[in-house]
């Protein structure tokens, strides 16, 4: 999985929200350090993992952006918001979908499209590409 990604043009970028409510006690029965160790771990070299403190969109807690690579971009591909990012498959399926190549390289699994959602302009501006 890592010579894919990063023969591909670059690495995706998965932001993962920890700021007031994403990553806190509004989720109980979360691990969320583990969540956020477990996308650092499978995507060690194939992916740039950062955690954020607030992305703004605390109704959709937990929330992960993938970004994607320049490859990616250049393929018409576009951050991707997932929200409600509370249970270790989902974890795991976007783990997969940014280590294959992401955004614009590879289409996520179908399961994804459950958690995906579009924020406010402003929202999404924020967060650079």
């Amino acid at each position: 999985m890592a010579t894919r990604a990063s023969a591909s043009g670059g690495r995706p970028t998965v932001t993962v929200c920890r700021g007031c409510c994403c990553g806190t006690e509004k989720i109980p029965g979360v691990d969320h350090a583990g969540q956020l160790a477990a996308l650092r771990a499978a995507l060690d070299g194939v992916a740039a993992v950062r955690a954020v403190d607030c992305l703004d969109a605390c109704d959709q807690a937990n929330v992960v952006v993938v970004q994607p690579s320049p490859a990616g971009r250049r393929a018409g591909g576009r951050p991707v918001w997932l929200g409600l990012v509370n249970d270790r498959d989902a974890t795991d399926d976007i783990a997969t979908w940014a280590g294959a190549g992401g955004p614009g390289l590879v289409d996520p699994p179908a399961i994804l499209d459950l958690y995906a959602f579009r924020p406010p302009r402003q929202v999404r501006e924020g967060l650079a590409d």
